[in-house]
């Protein structure tokens, strides 16, 4: 989607849920290495090394998903506002971006 429409852009706000127990130290290690590679080893359930920074960022987002009553991952969030849970194919989001 990403080749075929450079209009839209994802921004990935990493919001780690309490019932996984290592995804909170996981969430600050990728921001402190601000490193892509990390999150695809994340989702590959690969062992991640202890965060190497003292952020707050993770924090942040879980106060904003708490404040916007999202209490799961995936959450995708359209530019007008709309929540929508779960995943989504390429053709719903951009059904929904091109929604007038």
């Amino acid at each position: 989607m990403i080749k075929e429409r450079k209009d839209i852009a994802f921004y990935i706000i990493l919001y780690p849920l309490p019932m996984h127990k290592e995804a909170y130290d996981k969430a600050k290690a990728i921001i402190c290495e601000k490193s892509l590679d990390m999150l695809e080893d994340a989702f590959a359930k690969k062992t991640l090394p202890k965060p190497k920074c003292d952020t707050k960022v993770v924090d942040e987002n879980i106060k904003l998903a708490n404040k916007l009553d999202i209490s799961g991952t995936p959450a995708v969030i359209f530019p007008n506002g709309l929540l929508i849970p779960g995943a989504l194919d390429a053709d719903a989001i951009i059904k929904q971006i091109d929604k007038k």
